[in-house]
């Protein structure tokens, strides 16, 4: 057997990486399917007798692009194997005697994900199924991924080009564990590019898009993002809660979805220190700001719907909150939507807004996230709104001229 693969970084550190679930998410023509057909075939030769699985999202892509990926590979390396087109497999031998197989199946329908055991599972472009049918997939490799391995554990690997925030964000970003890794690279990584490969890429693509398909970063690929003046890298603070603070609360009424954005305010900025999502009712939350910032003084700003609806039998949500102590600054009606978005905006803009994106970070998924629908009015069906609506009440409200308690 012989070795004539040469890899670049990324792929290297994707290659060896022993994680349970490692993604390598990566621009266009930044070499993710390479790392990801080398190191499947990696595994394939780690573990002679273990059969593993590639995924595509299918069959086409599988005859044209895995299949020739994986002979040309396997022929660098001095490998014999025998492809069968019909059933999708590669089998794999070594001196002659039978070595496993490769697996190649689409995730076109997951409920054909049946039959087969394998010890190592590589999913190609995981990105571009939709989110539910993507999760119902992974179950169902991770239930073909478990063929016994000597001295090591069943990996399933992720490789792609990020399509917004889908399931490769939700999995690797969204929910990190110790088990998981993300490695990144750029289409500026790859020297082996043609000519003009990446100039095409400038000609063709928006500058938001480019970030994905150029850099692998995750993005908003609506060009109707809400708020298009974030960027959680430039506007995030390391901005904790200190002892003299006073606190300033924006709060959305939802029964058993109720959220609440905590800031503080130093000179002419303005920090978003914390948050409190899926709170039951108006008095639980009050109980959790009183018991969690117990000490500090507390503004709260919140939907003035609260000063009719009720969540208990006696008291408005307003009431309740006057009642716990805190001081409310409230309308007889919420100041309209596209004011509190532009001036949300503006803060960004003027760098006079932050985000603790470590401590807020549902508020900071639909900052990044939140989209116009086709009637242009910020998209509630995600459910990234409820949030916003908090943290954005306390915004509006710190306008020049606005009272503030400091």
């Amino acid at each position: 057997m012989k070795s004539n693969i040469t890899l670049l970084p990324a792929q290297l550190e994707f290659v060896l990486s022993e994680k349970r679930h490692t993604g390598f998410v990566a621009g266009y023509g930044s070499g993710k399917t390479e790392g990801g057909v080398t190191k499947t075939i990696v595994q394939k030769l780690k573990h002679p007798y273990a059969h593993v699985a590639y995924y595509l999202p299918s069959y086409p892509l599988i005859k044209d692009i895995a299949i020739p990926r994986f002979e040309q590979i396997l022929d660098k390396i001095g490998l014999q194997y025998q492809t069968n087109l019909t059933d999708k497999v590669i089998a794999v031998y070594n001196g002659g005697f039978p070595f496993g197989k490769i697996i190649l199946r689409s995730m076109d329908n997951p409920k054909y994900i049946v039959g087969y055991e394998v010890g190592y599972s590589l999913i190609d472009e995981c990105d571009i199924s939709p989110m539910q049918k993507m999760k119902d997939v992974f179950r169902m490799i991770l239930a073909r991924n478990r063929a016994k391995l000597k001295n090591d554990i069943n990996k399933v690997d992720m490789v792609g080009t990020p399509e917004g925030f889908k399931f490769f964000y939700n999995f690797f970003e969204k929910n990190k564990s110790e088990n998981k890794v993300l490695i990144k690279a750029s289409t500026y990584d790859n020297p082996y590019l043609p000519d003009g490969y990446i100039d095409s890429l400038l000609d063709e693509y928006p500058a938001h898009l480019l970030e994905a398909y150029l850099n692998g970063e995750f993005v908003n690929m609506n060009t109707g993002a809400v708020f298009n003046d974030f960027d959680k890298t430039k506007h995030h603070t390391d901005r904790v809660i200190q002892k003299s603070d006073v606190l300033h609360v924006g709060i959305d009424f939802n029964i058993t979805k109720m959220s609440a954005v905590i800031h503080v305010i130093d000179g002419d900025k303005l920090y978003a220190v914390d948050e409190v999502v899926n709170a039951y009712d108006t008095n639980q939350l009050g109980d959790i700001l009183k018991e969690k910032y117990k000490g500090h003084r507390i503004a709260v700003y919140p939907d003035a719907s609260g000063n009719s609806r009720k969540t208990s039998a006696s008291a408005t949500d307003i009431q309740i909150l006057k009642s716990k102590g805190f001081v409310v600054r409230v309308k007889s009606k919420n100041p309209y939507v596209k004011d509190r978005i532009n001036e949300t905006n503006r803060r960004f803009r003027d760098m006079t807004y932050f985000v603790n994106t470590n401590r807020c970070i549902s508020y900071t998924e639909s900052l990044e996230q939140l989209a116009y629908d086709k009637n242009g009015q910020p998209d509630k069906t995600s459910g990234l709104d409820h949030i916003i609506d908090a943290g954005t009440y306390c915004v509006w409200w710190q306008k020049p001229k606005r009272f503030n308690i400091r």
